[in-house]
């Protein structure tokens, strides 16, 4: 048996559960180099094995229902056949676990989007000020069509990458991050607007909207905050292209001995950075209604590729330090997969003849117009020297911050 002993916060379930899924450092012998170094191991524990222990019901601001707890374990003696895959492989046990519930946490915001907005649509259409309906007026509109139109993006993601999971897809860890990511803020931005229509019956407790938004706050951080998120989600797009890059660096060392390499990798170089050059691209698998706005997906791909290879060149591995231009650079990524997963959608809907087609035409074209926006207003940032000091700025503001800790700036009449 193994001797389990060490103990985790914050765990769900943690004070009424019998049986926990673990992952504990374990001494690993590799043969090859007959080397023993500490790695990550996956376990099956059951409570009746002795020395688990669980602590009070935490406190907090909302899943209220669910029971998270600290729980400990004090020589625990796991069997040797709790052992989940083998030793050593509970990081890529626990990396799978984290895709597929960050893909279900996707879908359950698309949910919860769904009732907030019919409660947002119902009280709109029913509440009467300035002789109009909530519903008539312009700013009431535009958050409504808004939240509607985040709904359709996180619900075509949701299915999108249920699809790809369906076909026995094993890597959709960045799609997961994406979902995760966007879902969970376009969920927070929904329900906050919900409450804004609803005005001061939306603060209220019985209007039942207060509970959503506490217990919506947990989403953007369980599961991978999503600050990480949009670095795993950046660094692991830039990690590909690097590869293909340094390959095609070391070669040019020794253009004529390495001409294949040169071919090899330039091409794959070439057609990530141009994926339209050769061909008509996205526009080409879209419903003819939908090729505008596939171009725009096209020309996104195209600066965004052109970009990623910019900041290596430029960063080199130091990249990986550059959160800011990191978290700018995922942005970028989340809105291009968005406009592909709402193009997939509407395509797939023209081709049925659905009755929302003219709907889902509307919402599709609407978010490609205003994601490309975005996309090429946050490249062009990128490369401008302004912001890159403005970056700098901020990091030199945030270090007086923490050195006083707290504000540095004192109140105009000195208290």
């Amino acid at each position: 048996h193994y001797v389990l002993n060490g103990g985790k916060i914050w765990i769900s379930n943690g004070g009424i559960a019998d049986v926990f899924t673990v992952f504990a450092q374990c001494a690993v012998t590799t043969p090859e180099t007959n080397t023993t170094k500490d790695k990550v191991t996956a376990f099956i524990v059951e409570r009746g094995f002795g020395g688990v222990t669980s602590g009070p019901p935490e406190d907090k601001m909302g899943i209220c229902a669910s029971n998270t707890a600290e729980v400990n374990f004090d020589n625990v003696k796991v069997p040797v056949e709790n052992l989940i895959g083998k030793e050593g492989e509970g990081f890529k046990i626990a990396m799978n676990i984290l895709n597929n519930g960050r893909f279900g946490l996707a879908g359950s915001m698309t949910g919860t989007m769904k009732s907030v907005i019919e409660k947002a649509t119902d009280w709109a259409n029913n509440r009467v000020q300035f002789g109009k309906k909530l519903c008539e007026f312009g700013s009431v509109q535009e958050k409504l069509a808004r939240m509607s139109i985040e709904q359709y993006v996180s619900e075509s993601m949701t299915y999108m990458i249920s699809n790809n999971m369906d076909k026995g897809s094993k890597e959709f860890q960045v799609e997961a991050a994406i979902a995760k990511v966007y879902c969970s803020e376009a969920a927070w931005r929904a329900t906050d607007e919900c409450i804004q229509i609803m005005g001061g019956m939306g603060y209220m407790r019985e209007a039942g909207v207060e509970r959503v938004m506490r217990d919506l706050r947990i989403f953007r951080i369980f599961e991978g905050a999503n600050d990480t998120m949009r670095l795993f989600i950046a660094l692991t797009g830039i990690q590909h292209a690097g590869a293909h890059l340094q390959k095609l660096q070391k070669a040019m060392k020794n253009p004529l001995g390495n001409m294949g390499t040169l071919l090899t990798e330039g091409t794959k170089i070439i057609s990530r950075s141009l994926p339209v050059a050769s061909s008509d691209g996205v526009t080409a698998v879209v419903h003819s209604e939908l090729k505008p706005s596939a171009k725009l997906l096209n020309d996104s791909m195209t600066a965004f590729s052109s970009m990623v290879l910019n900041l290596l060149t430029k960063y080199k591995r130091d990249i990986i330090d550059q959160q800011m231009i990191l978290t700018r650079l995922a942005d970028a990524a989340i809105d291009i997969y968005c406009m592909a997963v709402v193009l997939s959608r509407c395509s797939d809907t023209f081709d049925k003849n659905l009755p929302s087609k003219d709907i889902e035409f509307k919402m599709t074209t609407l978010f490609c117009s205003e994601a490309t926006e975005r996309v090429m207003q946050t490249l062009k940032q990128l490369n401008s020297a302004q912001h890159i000091k403005n970056y700098e700025t901020l990091s030199q503001i945030s270090k007086e911050l923490i050195k006083e800790n707290g504000l540095v700036h004192k109140p105009p009449i000195g208290f």
